[in-house]
C-alpha cells in the first residue's frame, strides 16, 4: 500500500474558485493581526472570531507541545521559542487580513443566511468580504487553512485569490446522545470539527428509547426517570451552552424530539405510551405514544411549547420513523373503530402527526421529519424539510421533491455503518443531486446530513471515528459539483486529518499508510 503524502497549505473544503502563486508569505504572531475595515459592519461574534483564529493559527495545542522548540520548566510548561522578526527580512511579511461585512450581524444563523466570501491575499495584508458574518467566519476558517507551518518562517502563506460560497445551505451532522451520552466538552470539541469543515447544522438527536438525557422545564420527571442516571442529564444551562457554542461558529442546533416511536424513555415519568395487551390482558410492555388519548396532545401542546422557546432556530426535527404498530388495546382499536380507520394502522399514525405538527406550526416553528412522514401522506407546512434516510433514495428524492417539499439527504452517510480501509470514498460518490427530476425539483434539495448514530460510540470515540470521514460529507455538500475525484482529494483529506490533528481533535487515519508529525502521543 502506497505513502500518502499531504498538500500543503490546500483548504478543506475545495472553495469554488481558487487560484494560488508560487509566491510565499511569511506569517509571524508578534507582527499579524485582524484588522475590520472602517466600511464594515462590527459585531461581538466578528471580534470574538478573530481571537479565536489567532490562537488557532499560531498556537494550536497539539503545536504547542510537540513542533515548536520548547524547553521543561518548573511547571513542566514549555517555553516556547519563536523566530526573531528579523530573521525574516528576505522574505514579504503579511502584516494583517482587513475583514468587510456588508450587513448588520444577525443573532442568529438560519437556513437562508449568506454564506459567501472572497479572500484574496496579496504582498503584505489580506482582504476578506463576505455579505454576512456567517460568510465572514467561513472565510477565516478558509483563511486559518492557507497558512500551514514552516520550517524557515514558522509560518507562511502563498498568495492566493478565492471566490467561495456553498452548494448547499444544509449542511448537517447527526449526533445521537441517547444510546450513549455524550459529554458536554466532547460536543463542543465535534461542533469545533464541524466549523473547521464548514459544517452548519447540528443535528442533536437528544433522546430516544434508551434514555432521557434532556432536563425539561415542565417535566424535570422525565429525566429523573428517564436517564440513565443524574450524572447523564444535560441541563439547562448545558443547551445553553451547547447552542451559544454553536452559534459562535455559524452552526444551527437542530433538536430532533423523535415521536411517536422511540419515546420508551419518556414514558417512565409520564403516561403517554400505548399498553401492550396479551391474551386480552396488559402484559406491562409499552409501545409508541398513545394516539387515541386526549391527554397525549395536552402533553405535547406543553412539552412542545417549552421546546419552542429552548431552542431559537426556526425548525424542529420532530421525527416520525420506524413506528412500530405491533402493540395494541382495547382502547386503541375502539379509537380507530370510531374514526373509521378500520384496521389501517398508517391512518391512526397520520392522525397523530397531523395533531402534532399542528401543535408545533401553532408556536411558530417550522418542522423537519423523517421521510415516512410525507410516505404516509400527512398534511405539512410548504416549508417542512423532509430528510430522506431510507433506500432507494433517488427514487424517493424524487418523490418528495415532486410534491413540493425542501428536501435533505441522508442515506448514503451513515457513518456508524464502519468498515475497514478507505470507506470515506463511498461516501464522496454520494450526491444529493443523484436522482431523475426537473431543475425546480433540484432546486428543493437544501442539502444533506452525515449521521452518527450511538449504539457503538460515546465520548470515548465518537470524536475519532466520526472526523475526518463527516469532512468527506462536508467537501460533497460545499465544493462545485465537479469536485468529486477521490484521487485529488486524497492528500488534501491527509493534510486536513493532519490539521486536525494539530489542532487537538483527534480524528483518525482513514487513506492507509502516512505521517503526521502532530499525532496523539499519549
Amino acid at each position: 500500500m502506497f505513502y500518502v503524502e499531504p498538500s500543503v497549505g490546500q483548504p478543506w473544503p475545495h472553495p469554488q474558485q481558487m487560484m494560488s502563486s508560487e509566491q510565499r508569505l511569511a506569517v509571524h504572531p508578534a507582527a499579524f493581526h485582524f484588522l475590520i475595515n472602517a466600511t464594515s459592519q462590527r459585531c461581538d461574534l466578528l471580534v470574538d472570531a478573530f481571537d479565536r483564529y489567532y490562537r488557532l493559527i499560531f498556537y494550536p495545542q497539539t503545536y504547542l507541545k510537540y513542533v515548536l522548540n520548547k524547553k521543561a520548566s518548573s511547571c513542566d510548561e514549555p517555553i516556547i521559542e519563536l523566530p526573531m522578526l528579523n530573521t525574516l527580512t528576505d522574505t514579504p511579511l503579511l502584516k494583517r487580513l482587513n475583514v468587510n461585512v456588508q450587513q448588520p450581524c444577525d443573532h442568529w444563523p438560519s437556513l437562508e443566511s449568506n454564506e459567501s466570501y472572497s479572500l484574496i491575499i496579496q504582498g503584505d495584508h489580506g482582504v476578506l468580504d463576505a455579505v454576512t458574518v456567517w460568510g465572514a467566519l467561513r472565510g477565516l476558517e478558509t483563511f486559518s487553512q492557507l497558512i500551514y507551518p514552516d520550517d524557515d518562517l514558522l509560518f507562511a502563506i502563498n498568495e492566493t485569490k478565492i471566490t467561495d460560497y456553498p452548494r448547499f445551505q444544509h449542511r448537517g451532522l447527526l449526533i445521537d446522545t441517547s444510546r450513549h451520552f455524550i459529554s458536554v466538552n466532547t460536543l463542543k470539541m465535534n461542533l469545533d470539527a464541524m466549523a473547521q469543515s464548514k459544517m452548519n447544522v447540528f443535528h442533536w438527536h437528544i433522546v430516544d428509547d434508551q434514555s432521557f438525557p434532556y432536563d425539561s422545564r415542565a417535566f424535570p420527571e422525565m429525566s429523573d426517570e428517564g436517564a440513565y442516571d443524574e450524572t447523564h442529564v444535560y441541563s439547562q444551562g448545558d443547551v445553553a451552552d451547547i447552542i451559544e457554542f454553536a452559534r459562535e461558529r455559524g452552526i444551527r442546533v437542530l433538536a430532533e424530539y423523535d415521536s411517536p416511536g422511540h419515546t420508551l424513555s419518556w414514558g417512565k415519568a409520564v403516561d403517554i405510551l400505548t399498553k401492550c395487551y396479551s391474551g386480552g390482558k396488559p402484559d406491562n410492555e409499552f409501545g409508541p405514544m398513545d394516539p387515541s388519548r386526549n391527554s397525549t396532545y395536552d402533553f405535547l401542546k406543553t412539552f412542545f411549547g417549552e421546546l419552542a422557546d429552548v431552542y431559537p432556530d426556526h425548525y424542529i426535527h420532530l421525527g416520525g420513523d420506524e413506528v412500530s404498530f405491533d402493540c395494541c388495546n382495547p382502547d386503541v382499536q375502539a379509537f380507530m373503530a370510531n374514526m373509521k380507520f378500520g384496521t389501517d394502522y398508517s391512518l391512526l399514525e397520520q392522525y397523530y402527526m397531523q395533531n402534532l405538527v399542528n401543535i408545533v406550526g401553532s408556536t411558530g416553528k417550522g418542522y423537519a421529519v423523517w421521510q415516512e412522514i410525507i410516505d404516509n401522506n400527512v398534511t405539512v407546512k410548504a416549508d417542512t424539510v423532509v430528510e430522506v434516510w431510507k433506500d432507494p433514495y433517488p427514487e424517493e428524492m424524487a418523490r418528495v421533491t415532486k410534491l413540493g417539499y425542501r428536501t435533505i439527504l441522508s442515506t448514503c452517510w451513515y457513518l456508524n455503518y464502519i468498515s475497514y480501509g478507505s470507506d470515506w470514498v463511498q461516501y464522496y460518490k454520494c450526491d444529493p443531486y443523484n436522482f431523475n427530476g426537473t431543475d425546480d425539483q433540484k432546486r428543493l434539495v437544501i442539502g444533506g446530513e452525515a449521521c452518527m448514530w450511538g449504539e457503538y460510540v460515546d465520548a470515548t470515540n465518537v470524536i475519532t471515528i466520526t472526523w475526518p470521514r463527516a469532512s468527506v460529507v462536508a467537501e460533497r455538500l460545499w465544493s462545485s459539483i465537479d469536485t468529486k475525484d477521490p484521487n485529488a482529494a486524497i492528500p488534501r483529506l491527509e493534510e486536513h486529518r493532519c490539521r486536525y490533528l494539530r489542532r487537538g481533535i483527534p480524528a483518525e487515519p482513514i487513506n492507509g499508510p502516512s505521517f503526521c508529525q502532530y499525532e496523539y502521543r499519549p
